[in-house]
Order: structure tokens, then sequence, then C-alpha cells
């Protein structure tokens, strides 16, 4: 069977990344085992050609295993990092691994963030999309709590929205979810 690949950072298991992508893969009515998850670790880890995981990936490719490739990758942001942070140099990198991996024909890039400000990650995309009453109340504590890990706000800000609404984590039906939605369809026609 060939399948599509997503590459995303995190392990290939289970992330805050392909947990968000394979529900909205099967929300899209997709058949979620026609996708191969490449988990890549850390962002920076997107940005070595010599990657064992390219190597792989490639090679699947040559063996027709694999058809179309979607790379989904946070922004983070430009402050942090002037070369590959924030949404435009985020593109540009990986369009610039694309060229050298010879893979621009078959992929396609998706960079999470906050799609208003342009930076950010997974998180700020699902921040994003909930009413602005409950993501002021998210904001608020996240402001006045004294949480010790709070330099590791992905995680916090996951945690607390998953915790406060357990009962509907995510709608699909939002616009800022529009680009991700395109693109995953994208990924499953041939």
């Amino acid at each position: 069977m060939v399948k599509v690949a997503i590459l995303h950072e995190g392990n290939s298991k289970k992330t805050n990344d392909n947990e968000l992508l394979k529900l909205l893969i099967e929300n899209l009515g997709h058949d979620i085992d026609k996708v191969e998850f490449f988990g890549f670790g850390t962002k920076s880890n997107f940005f070595k050609i010599e990657d064992t995981k390219y190597a792989e990936l490639k090679l699947q490719i040559e063996e027709e295993l694999i058809s179309k490739i979607l790379f989904v990758v946070d922004a983070d942001y430009e402050a942090n990092d002037s070369v590959s942070g924030g949404f435009e140099n985020t593109k540009n990198e990986l369009n610039n691994v694309l060229i050298k991996l010879s893979l621009s024909d078959i992929a396609d890039i998706y960079v999470t963030c906050n799609p208003q400000t342009k930076d950010g990650y997974l998180e700020s995309l699902i921040l994003s999309t909930i009413p602005i009453k409950q993501k002021k109340c998210i904001e608020t504590f996240l402001d006045c709590s004294e949480f010790k890990s709070k330099e590791n706000h992905k995680s916090v800000l996951n945690e607390i929205y998953k915790k406060a609404y357990p009962n509907a984590p995510y709608d699909f039906s939002h616009p800022n979810f529009d680009e991700l939605k395109q693109k995953l369809n994208n990924l499953f026609n041939q």
C-alpha cells in the first residue's frame, strides 16, 4: 500500500503534534493507516540534511512506498531564533531543505502558529481556535499562576486546555484549521 508521510516535531509515537493530526485526519474521513509519521524530535533536526530519517524517507520514496509528504513544523519566535524562528524564516528554511533533498515536487509545508500573529507553535494554533472568553481564562490563569515550569509554556498550555475542555478538545470547524485541513486533503488526493 502506498502511503503518505507526515514529518513533525516530537516522536512518531504519541505526541501533541501527531495526536492532533490523527484526530484531524479521522475528522476529514481519511484512512490513518495510510500515513507514515516521522517524528523529528526538535525543530532544529529538520534542517539537518544528513538526518537518518531523511535517508529512510528517501528510500521509501524510491521504493514507491510513499507518494506525498507534509512537513508540519512550529513557527516558534523570530526573537528567539533569527534564522529559523517565526513563520517566514521557518517556511524559507524548510523550502531550502526540500530543494536540497529534491523533494519539492511531492512535499508541502504547514507551519503551526497563531494565524494572526504568525508566531508560536501548535498550542498557539489551538488557543487561537477557542472562544475569547475561554482563551482569556487560560491566559489569566497562566499569568497569575506560580507554575515552576512556566518556561515550558507549550506543555503547560496544552495540559490546561485539555483539563479545562475535555469534552470538546478541538473545534475543527474553526477557520484557523482550514489551511491545515486543505493541506491534509491534498496529501491524500492522488
